[in-house]
């Protein structure tokens, strides 16, 4: 019977030698040889060869025509940039929250789309007893919660459409809008506007408004959100001024991943 520390530690071979080449041609900056790559790993070449022709298949390594030294493949390029996106909105992001918390006292979120639902990434919550609060990685609907308006308002028709087809639309409130058309006419309101607002959509009583954030392609990567009770936003911060402050400070932090207008 194997002890926790042996379960722990065991991996699959080929994949820690797959993992190996990456970082190998990852720490070369150059394209390079099967041979110099098998001395480096200290693995035979047969080995190194058929691993790099699984990574190739999969977009992770590419063969120069010429030469067939490798180098890192454009894959290796995305995934590392949607890394770095997730990595540098939150810190970017962290300042504005908390500063949309200490000005309208509500909770306030970073979100992104996944899968065609909003994921919480980073929370900044409300000092009020009664609050709302979505711990990071929790997953909700996109189709009723302000965050999920913005980031649905950005994809292209043909993403959009399937996301739909695949949504299983609950009429959480009586406010849910659960017709495609209607949620369509929705979005194109919300990119008119660059905001998003939904007023007990999700939850009854409860408000919020959200604003996209752009990468330094101009493209909507995330969303940030600021929600509380309905009576408490509405009889203490006009949701005009909350608007206005949330649009702010999502187009700062846009700026700050280097998009301008």
């Amino acid at each position: 019977m194997s002890t926790g520390k042996e379960r722990k530690t065991k991996t699959v071979q080929s994949v820690d030698r797959s993992l190996a080449i990456l970082e190998a041609l990852a720490k070369h900056r150059e394209p390079i040889a099967l041979t110099v790559l098998s001395v480096k790993l200290g693995l035979n070449i047969s080995t190194v060869h058929r691993l790099l022709n699984t990574l190739i298949v999969a977009g992770f390594v590419e063969q120069e025509p010429n030469q067939g030294h490798y180098r890192l493949g454009l894959k290796t390029f995305e995934i590392g940039n949607a890394a770095l996106y997730n990595l540098d909105i939150r810190s970017i992001a962290k300042p504005y929250l908390k500063e949309l918390v200490d000005r309208c006292s509500e909770t306030a979120n970073l979100s992104v789309l996944n899968r065609g639902e909003v994921v919480y990434i980073d929370q900044v919550e409300s000092p009020n007893i009664v609050k709302m609060f979505a711990k990071p990685g929790t997953r909700g609907p996109a189709y009723c919660t302000a965050s999920g308006k913005v980031l649905l308002a950005a994809l292209p028709p043909g993403e959009l459409n399937q996301i739909i087809k695949e949504t299983k639309f609950y009429k959480y409130t009586d406010s849910t809008i659960t017709d495609p058309e209607l949620l369509k006419k929705e979005l194109a309101k919300v990119n008119q506007q660059n905001y998003a607002s939904d007023l007990g959509e999700l939850e009854e009583g409860v408000q919020c408004v959200a604003a996209p954030i752009r990468s330094h392609e101009g493209k909507i990567i995330a969303a940030i959100s600021v929600s509380g009770p309905d009576a408490r936003i509405s009889q203490g911060f006009p949701q005009a001024e909350l608007i206005k402050l949330i649009t702010e400070a999502a187009n700062r932090i846009s700026l700050q991943l280097g998009f301008y207008r």
